[in-house]
């Protein structure tokens, strides 16, 4: 990382121009991949990212340039294009940097790279074996380790110099399920911001375990029927719904261009009463957190809905600019090459007070989603179409056999305003999400929620 001096001088010059404001985004990132199939080790991949951005801000215009070297022969001529592109200057701007220094609120108990190659491919052992311990079944099994650590280090003209350092893990496995011509998948991966510590927490066996009942259902599903109906979308990653079909609409990235359902917006009932939602960058250890966002501000819980009444958006420094309102400390982006934007970190539905069996009580005809799959979302119109990775038919109040093929149809805005339950039982998946400024790692969650009309698209023949 450049230090002080240095970056006093690199801020100085960047605002001998018309910019009113100068950031300079400095990382360093190291990331491990090990992939296994059928108890072989396929791919070991290390890599090194390193590099620094420059942006400038003239009211709500901002400049952006990137480089992965830092010496002076490269940057200066990096800001000279800045400063030539935003409007050059003759002032004087001297740039006085203090470094601001802070608790870690993600410690990290075994560094990964510390831990020997031959350690970390067992723990892949162990998920596969586990999975084909389930049932003879399973005939095929990948599994697939990330190990990643990014030092960031960001500066700006403000006179503010901080760090971080963010740890992350995640093991995810593949299960291959046969039965005659008959193949099915299922899938689990789990992570945190900790080190390899987290799998005495979660162990592979419970991952290559998981991931292969799922095939083990999906196996026996017969097609899914299609129509409207209830639907009740269990916990954890069920929570992509609400990150996908609304999370992104209540970004500021959205919102400042009025490319969002929920523009202009705020203190309106948006959501049924029964229904709070958080996005929350301070959770200790959690997959999507951090100590400071990636324009140096201190992570927040940011409450964005209150018994279904909006209450904030996610907003950075530039949007914030555009919108008239401070930033939530909501700035992320994948690395140095990526001008940031808003993004999530940890969103999720809060818990609400049904008890699991009550979801179902009433419910003749309805979908149980017990795991969600992948899908895609319009943040203007808030449209949005889902698979289900594990589905069940509720018949008269009872969960009855499993279905596959899958899908939900919808809008953010009705199914909000449709969830009419929301249990007790909160908890958090793992994914990666991408927009503009790249891939990020987010959590998703949710209580089990019950959805009272949403259209169903299935495979079957009625």
């Amino acid at each position: 990382m450049l230090e002080k001096q240095q970056l006093e001088r690199y801020l100085s010059l960047c605002m001998r121009s018309q910019a009113d404001f100068a950031e300079i985004y400095e990382e360093e990132e190291l990331s491990e991949t090990l992939v296994m199939l059928d108890g072989k080790v396929e791919d070991v991949n290390r890599k090194t990212v390193q590099g620094v951005g420059i942006r400038l801000y003239k009211g709500v215009q901002s400049v952006y340039a990137y480089s992965n070297e830092s010496v002076p022969e490269v940057v200066e001529p990096l800001i000279r294009d800045l400063t030539d592109a935003i409007g050059s200057s003759d002032k004087d701007a001297a740039v006085a940097l203090e470094r601001v220094a802070y608790e870690n609120r993600h410690p990290v108990k075994i560094d990964f790279d510390a831990v020997s190659l031959e350690d970390k491919t067992h723990l892949l052992t162990r998920a596969t074996d586990a999975a084909r311990a389930v049932d003879p079944r399973i005939v095929k099994v990948q599994a697939r380790l990330l190990n990643v650590r990014q030092k960031v280090q960001i500066s700006n003209s403000e006179g503010r110099l901080i760090g971080d350092t963010r740890v992350r893990t995640r093991m995810y496995c593949t299960a291959f399920g046969q039965e005659g011509t008959n193949f099915q998948t299922g899938t689990d991966g789990p992570g945190a911001g900790k080190g390899l510590e987290f799998y005495e927490e979660i162990t592979p066996e419970q991952i290559g375990a998981e991931a292969a009942r799922v095939a083990l259902v999906n196996l026996q599903a017969k097609d899914c029927p299609s129509g409207k109906m209830t639907v009740i979308i269990d916990n954890a990653f069920g929570g992509v719904i609400f990150h996908e079909a609304c999370g992104h609409a209540l970004e500021a990235s959205s919102v400042a261009k009025n490319q969002s359902v929920f523009a202009g917006k705020l203190g309106q009932q948006i959501a049924s009463p029964c229904v709070s939602a958080v996005d929350d960058g301070t959770i200790p250890n959690a997959w999507g957190s951090q100590n400071i966002d990636d324009e140096g501000n201190f992570q927040q819980r940011r409450v964005l809905i209150e018994n279904g009444i909006l209450k904030s958006y996610m907003v950075d420094r530039l949007n914030g600019r555009r919108m008239g309102m401070a930033s939530t400390s909501s700035s992320r982006r994948e690395s140095y090459r990526y001008e940031p934007t808003s993004r999530m970190s940890n969103t999720f539905i809060c818990q609400g007070d049904a008890s699991f069996e009550e979801l179902f009580e009433g419910v003749e005809r309805g979908l149980y989603a017990k795991k969600m799959g992948g899908g895609s979302v319009n943040p203007q119109t808030g449209e949005f179409n889902f698979s289900v990775g594990e589905g069940y038919l509720i018949e008269n109040g009872k969960i009855t056999e499993p279905v596959r093929g899958a899908s939900l149809i919808g809008n953010g805005r009705d199914i909000l305003l449709n969830i009419d339950k929301v249990c007790s039982n909160l908890a958090r998946g793992q994914g990666m999400c991408g927009s503009s400024s790249g891939s990020i790692p987010t959590d998703v969650g949710q209580p089990a929620i019950r959805v009272t009309s949403i259209t169903v698209g299935g495979t079957a023949n009625e």
